[in-house]
C-alpha cells in the first residue's frame, strides 16, 4: 500500500523556523499534497502560509481551521487571495466556527446562529473572489457596493469546513469543495464518510481528516505520551469534542480526564487516557506502529490524511522522522 496523498499540519508546536524548514522539506516529498496551518490564539494562519508560500512551490496551503468568528467574510476572502497570488493558485481555505470560549472571550463577538453564520461566510466569500462587485444583504454579512481593489489568481478558491456535529456536516456536503475533520474515533469516521460519500459521490469532493501524531521509533513510549497529552488537551479544553467523544463511546475516559485535568493539570490527565481511546484517534510509537495505524485510517475511506506533528524533544528531527515514516512507501 501506498500513500499517494498527504498532508501535514504545523502548528504553534514547532516554532515560526521550524515550521518554515517543515515546510521546505514536504514540499520535495512527491507525495505531499498540502500543509496545513491551525489557529486559534497563536499564530496568524494566513501570515504563516504567505512566508510557507515562498519557501515551497508545489503543494497546496490551507488553514485547518480558521474560525468565522474571528474575521469577517471580506477579510478573509482578501487574506486568501493575498495567498493565493503569492502561492501561484495553492491556496485553499478551511474554515470552522470555533468555541463559544474562543469567540466570546478571545474575539469578543457573540457566538451564535454558528450554521447560518457559515453558510453566509461561505457565500459572501466566493462572490469577492470572483472579484466583481459585491452587494449582499444577509441576516449575518452585509456589503454593499464593493469589491477587492486588485485581480484575483482565480475566481474559485476551494473551501474546506471543519466539522464535528451532523448540521455541519450536512452543510459541508452540501456547499462545500471539501471537509476537514479531527478527533473521530475510528468506528464513528466509517459512519461518516459514508454518509458523506452518500451525499457528494464525487471524487473530487475531498473528505480530510487531521490525526494527532507522535513519531518516535527509538522512544515509541514518549511518542505514546505525546499523542496521549494533545487528546487529554481537547478533551478538557474542547466543548464539542469533550460532548462529541462522551457520546461515541468514551464517556468515562472524558468524565475522568476533565476532572483530572481540572484538579491535577494537563500531565496527570494524560495518564488517564487509555490504549483504547488513543488507538482509535492518533497516530503515536514506533515507525512499525504509526504504518499499522494510518492504514487503518486510510481503510476508513478518507481521502487525505493529515498528520498533525506533535514533537518530542527535537522538534525538527521530530518532523523529519515523520517525513520518512509517511514518504508514501508505507
Amino acid at each position: 500500500m501506498k500513500i499517494e496523498r498527504i498532508g501535514y499540519s504545523l502548528g504553534t508546536l514547532l516554532s515560526p523556523e521550524e515550521v518554515l524548514i517543515a515546510g521546505k522539506e514536504a514540499n520535495n516529498n512527491y507525495n505531499t499534497h498540502s500543509i496545513w496551518v491551525p489557529e486559534s490564539w497563536g499564530r496568524e494562519a494566513f501570515s504563516s502560509l504567505g512566508a510557507l508560500s515562498q519557501v515551497t512551490d508545489r503543494v497546496k496551503l490551507g488553514t485547518s481551521i480558521v474560525s468565522i468568528y474571528s474575521r469577517s467574510a471580506s477579510t478573509i476572502a482578501m487574506s486568501a487571495a493575498t495567498v493565493d497570488t503569492l502561492s501561484n493558485r495553492r491556496m485553499m481555505i478551511g474554515l470552522g466556527v470555533s468555541t463559544p470560549v474562543l469567540a466570546e472571550n478571545w474575539h469578543g463577538l457573540k457566538f451564535g446562529n454558528p450554521v447560518e453564520r457559515m453558510k453566509e461566510y461561505i457565500e459572501c466569500i466566493r462572490l469577492i473572489l470572483t472579484g466583481d462587485l459585491v452587494n449582499y444583504c444577509g441576516n449575518i454579512c452585509k456589503i454593499r457596493n464593493f469589491k477587492l481593489a486588485f485581480k484575483p489568481k482565480r475566481r474559485n478558491i476551494p473551501i474546506f469546513l471543519a466539522a464535528v456535529n451532523q448540521k455541519m456536516i450536512l452543510l459541508s456536503a452540501s456547499i462545500g469543495d471539501g471537509i476537514v475533520l479531527y478527533l473521530r474515533p475510528e468506528h464513528e469516521l466509517r459512519k461518516v464518510v459514508s454518509t458523506i460519500r452518500a451525499m457528494r459521490p464525487q471524487t473530487d469532493f475531498e473528505i480530510a481528516c487531521v490525526f494527532i501524531t507522535a513519531v518516535s521509533d527509538k522512544y515509541p513510549e514518549k511518542g505514546r505520551d505525546r499523542a496521549a497529552k494533545t487528546v487529554a488537551f481537547y478533551v478538557a479544553v474542547g466543548r464539542y469534542y469533550n460532548k462529541f467523544l462522551a457520546e461515541n463511546g468514551f464517556r468515562n475516559e472524558v468524565q475522568d480526564i476533565t476532572n483530572e485535568y481540572n484538579s491535577s493539570g494537563l500531565n496527570a490527565a494524560s495518564k488517564l487516557v487509555t490504549d483504547r481511546m488513543l488507538s482509535s484517534l492518533a497516530i503515536y510509537g514506533s515507525r512499525e506502529d504509526c504504518i499499522k495505524a494510518i492504514k487503518k485510517f486510510m481503510s476508513t475511506g478518507i481521502s487525505l490524511p493529515i498528520i498533525q506533528i506533535n514533537p518530542l524533544e527535537n522538534d525538527e528531527g521530530s518532523f523529519r522522522e515523520a517525513l520518512t515514516v509517511f514518504n508514501g512507501n508505507v
